[in-house]
């Protein structure tokens, strides 16, 4: 119990504790947002395409076959008032009457593309067309099988990365700004032990944060977790270690809070759009696809997707936990070796 290490990491664990503040930016805050995110993005029913009909000789007709369409909501405008409404996006199509109709939309943009496939059949239908086979169509509402349940993995492989990152790196560049490191470089402990008291401080926060966060997940959105729960919880852990030793190599050299502030961005924020938070990274061009499998956040994504949809155990996703423990030790030790005290 009197370990130097021991008592660094109650050391942290006091901190914490008498500034509650703190305490919420690097553990609940985290975790409301990502909540936030997954009630943003759960699954729920498409809203219908607004498709601008111009007005002219046929409009009503036009804009009655579009609106009976599943899918469609039809509305007649000018030309100038539909191409405008187009332009900042309040519509995906514009429809202008004639023989046959005109079709204006952005080919780039998926709204786009999909009101002009649903306005091409309602036209051809209302022009005659009839179906010569019938499909089956069915909804697919299970456990594990949602977007849900892959996003969910994802917000938390991005809360993890995030408190760990800023939990840690915020931490130590006040206590420079503050001159309290300066005061600590005098009394008898190793830097290592010092910087490995914020790692160990932070995989305690990460397990509650991991519980939490499950547990909610269970609770709105019926997400759930197919693997061990054990086994989840270690590669979580991993995961956690990696990122806090992120965050003490970003903080190792950092002396203001805007500095930190900066690179503590560039470190989390191309990851967050890179690593397969909200999609599949494999969306991404085949010859980036190594670097971004070499990314932190891309293996924990991906290990913690395995273990909570797949329902792998950890001998499927070694890859993935080499990957988190390279980038933890090579952080650890390149933040061991240009750490300064002020």
């Amino acid at each position: 119990m009197r370990s130097p290490l021991w008592q660094l990491v109650l050391f942290r664990l006091r901190a914490l504790y008498r500034e509650p503040s703190t305490l919420f930016w690097i553990f609940a805050f985290p975790l409301l947002t990502s909540i936030a995110l997954g009630v943003a993005f759960r699954n729920r029913d498409l809203a219908e395409l607004s498709v601008a009909v111009a007005d002219g000789p046929g409009a009503p007709e036009l804009a009655a076959c579009l609106e009976a369409a599943e899918g469609l909501r039809a509305e007649r405008l000018p030309l100038e008032q539909a191409r405008e409404r187009l332009r900042v996006g309040r519509a995906a199509l514009v429809v202008v009457p004639g023989e046959p109709p005109e079709l204006i939309g952005d080919p780039t943009q998926p709204d786009g593309r999909t009101a002009k496939l649903l306005a091409v059949d309602a036209l051809e239908r209302e022009n005659g067309r009839k179906d010569t086979r019938s499909y089956a169509a069915h909804s697919v509402n299970a456990p594990g099988a949602r977007y849900i349940d892959f996003l969910i993995p994802g917000l938390l492989g991005m809360s993890l990365l995030s408190s760990g990152v800023w939990g840690i790196g915020w931490a130590l560049v006040q206590m420079r700004h503050g001159k309290l490191l300066k005061r600590l470089a005098a009394t008898p402990m190793r830097r290592g032990h010092f910087l490995l008291s914020f790692l160990l401080t932070r995989t305690a926060l990460a397990l509650v944060e991991m519980a939490f966060f499950v547990g909610f997940a269970r609770l709105l959105f019926d997400v759930r977790v197919f693997g061990s729960s054990v086994e989840l919880a270690g590669f979580g852990l991993l995961g956690s270690i990696c990122c806090g030793g992120l965050g003490l190599l970003v903080a190792s050299r950092s002396r203001t809070l805007e500095g930190a502030s900066g690179l503590m961005n560039l470190a989390t924020m191309p990851m967050m759009g890179l690593s397969g938070v909200f999609f599949s990274a494999a969306h991404f061009p085949s010859w980036m696809q190594p670097a971004l499998k070499a990314l932190p956040l891309t293996a924990l994504n991906d290990g913690l997707r395995a273990i909570m949809i797949d329902g792998a155990g950890l001998e499927a996703i070694w890859l993935e936990g080499a990957i988190l423990a390279a980038w933890g030790v090579l952080c650890y030790a390149a933040a061991l070796k240009l750490f300064r005290w002020q």
